[in-house]
């Protein structure tokens, strides 16, 4: 049985919540429409998944310090940004069980909104020049705009292999986990190794992320995302293209031809969940995570870091994120 995100936070509960105060203070405007509506954003906030990767990656070189909460906040700015943004493009009017910006305040609002958002975190850097950190974030921003465009791209020919869709979920997914954990050590390390095995040790752990919310398109899960929605936007992710490759030519023609079909029913959805575990998929992309997952473990194991029990509570917090019992 795994931590509860409760008991991964109790460490850094005072941290967390000093975090909270500075990025609702990172919001603040005189307008009373955006007020109103930054007012509703932090109502939604998540799990605080990504301040906890910034704050505990912190903690392993040194003392918590301005920087960090100010990385933190940057990552969270820009971060919502892009959510607000991609809100609009995928016409979402619900965000973790919660009318998005777009459905109560209409596009034009929200990318308004989504564009104070960035200017906010644009400032809060320059303001304090904390450049670098602005590069690492701001990298990870164009990373995932290339990531999602990619994917678009591919969906149309459904030409993807398995290089081609860890491209994709590299700069789609694992670019914001990586830059988290990449800001928490430049706020408290000078020491660019140890930074760059914090980026490679979060975009090990944003891979699996990605696959393990892949494999939630096939069956029953506790995320919230429906079953079969990849292969609805005719997405082809690890499990199809590791199926793919054990199949025959005739059985993968087949399945390729049902995907790219405008069917939506179960009935399509049964026979390629049917296929992909006839060849392979599941178990093939279960084993990749896994593989990525004891990747990042052995990074953290080769840091010079004093503190087991900060790198202790940041391998919960991989398995909480990772959520084994898919």
């Amino acid at each position: 049985m795994g931590s509860s995100i409760a008991d991964i936070k109790k460490p850094l509960l005072t941290e967390l919540d000093r975090f909270e105060r500075e990025f609702r203070l990172s919001m603040k405007t005189k307008v009373p429409l955006l007020d109103t509506i930054m007012t509703y954003i932090v109502k939604r906030k998540g799990k605080q998944i990504r301040p906890l990767f910034v704050l505990y990656s912190a903690s392993l070189f040194g003392e918590i310090n301005n920087r960090t909460y100010r990385g933190a906040s940057l990552v969270e700015l820009l971060h919502t940004a892009t959510l607000v943004h991609d809100d609009v493009v995928d016409e979402s009017y619900m965000r973790r069980g919660m009318f998005s910006i777009n459905a109560l305040w209409k596009n034009k609002i929200a990318v308004l909104v989504g564009d104070f958002l960035l200017a906010k975190g644009l400032l809060l850097s320059v303001e304090h020049k904390d450049f670098d950190l602005l590069e690492i974030v701001s990298n990870s921003v164009k990373e995932m705009s290339e990531g999602e465009l990619l994917q678009l791209e591919k969906a149309r020919f459904m030409n993807h292999t398995e290089d081609i869709y860890f491209d994709i979920i590299r700069k789609k997914t694992a670019s914001l986990i990586a830059s988290c954990c990449q800001i928490g050590a430049a706020s408290t390390s000078t020491d660019p190794e140890n930074i760059e095995k914090m980026r490679l040790f979060g975009e090990c752990i944003g891979l699996a992320f990605q696959i393990r919310d892949d494999l939630f398109d096939f069956g029953e899960n506790k995320s919230g995302k429906p079953a079969g929605l990849d292969i609805k936007e005719k997405k082809l992710t690890l499990p199809i293209i590791s199926a793919f490759k054990n199949a025959g030519k005739k059985e993968e023609k087949r399945i390729r031809r049902l995907i790219k079909s405008n069917e939506s029913d179960k009935s399509k959805i049964n026979q390629i969940v049917s296929f992909i575990n006839e060849y392979g998929g599941i178990e093939y992309s279960k084993k990749k995570m896994v593989e990525l997952r004891d990747q990042a473990f052995g990074i953290l194991e080769e840091l010079p870091s004093p503190n087991r029990t900060y790198k202790m509570q940041l391998k919960q917090l991989v398995n909480f994120v990772i959520d084994r019992d898919i």
